[in-house]
């Protein structure tokens, strides 16, 4: 049985260039072959601010979207996020994402594909470990770091170069080694 990897794109706002990301970062993973990754796009699910009334710990949720969300998400084996800075801090929308849920993260890796300007992202990407560690998730330091975004699309589609495709194979050899480490902790 392969190990799941969900590519999580966290950003849901009009315009975004996390998808054309996700597809490459998809289209890579396959080719590894440690995981049979599957692409989770944010906005499919529709998440308003969180509003379940229970705290996420009793997964005794209200709502339809966080019932589909925590199924959704307690099938993977682990994460790869993909996701924008703004302001020095990851994606809002993914904070939310993460606060709807706590048992189903737990025990997983997961790695960042982040993005930007100069900083290709790291700034949000270390906020968003913060939060990651919170959640009872390893969080390897290898990760894909992309500056200068909008100079690796072409026709919408996001074209890699050979340092970042190094980056994606290390984090993902790391995810690999963790997902199958922490399997019998998912178990328990």
């Amino acid at each position: 049985m392969s190990l799941k990897l969900h590519v999580i794109i966290g950003s849901t706002r009009p315009g975004r260039i996390g998808p054309s990301i996700a597809r490459w970062f998809d289209g890579y993973a396959r080719r590894h072959g440690a995981f049979e990754p599957v692409v989770v796009d944010l906005a499919e699910f529709d998440l308003p601010l969180f509003n379940e009334p229970k705290h996420p710990r009793a997964q005794q949720y209200e709502h339809e979207h966080t019932r589909r969300w925590s199924h959704s998400v307690a099938a993977a084996d682990a994460y790869a996020f993909v996701t924008p800075e703004y302001n020095y801090g990851t994606s809002p929308a993914l904070l939310n994402a993460l606060d709807y849920l706590v048992v189903e993260w737990g025990y997983k890796p997961a790695g960042v594909v982040s993005y930007g300007g100069v900083s290709g992202g790291l700034r949000g990407a270390q906020h968003l470990k913060q939060t990651l560690a919170t959640l009872k998730m390893v969080t390897p330091p290898e990760g894909v770091g992309i500056p200068n975004v909008g100079g690796h699309l072409k026709d919408g589609a996001f074209v890699s170069n050979e340092l970042i495709d190094l980056s994606a194979k290390t984090m993902l050899d790391e995810l690999s080694r963790w997902a199958a480490a922490l399997k019998p902790m998912r178990a328990a």
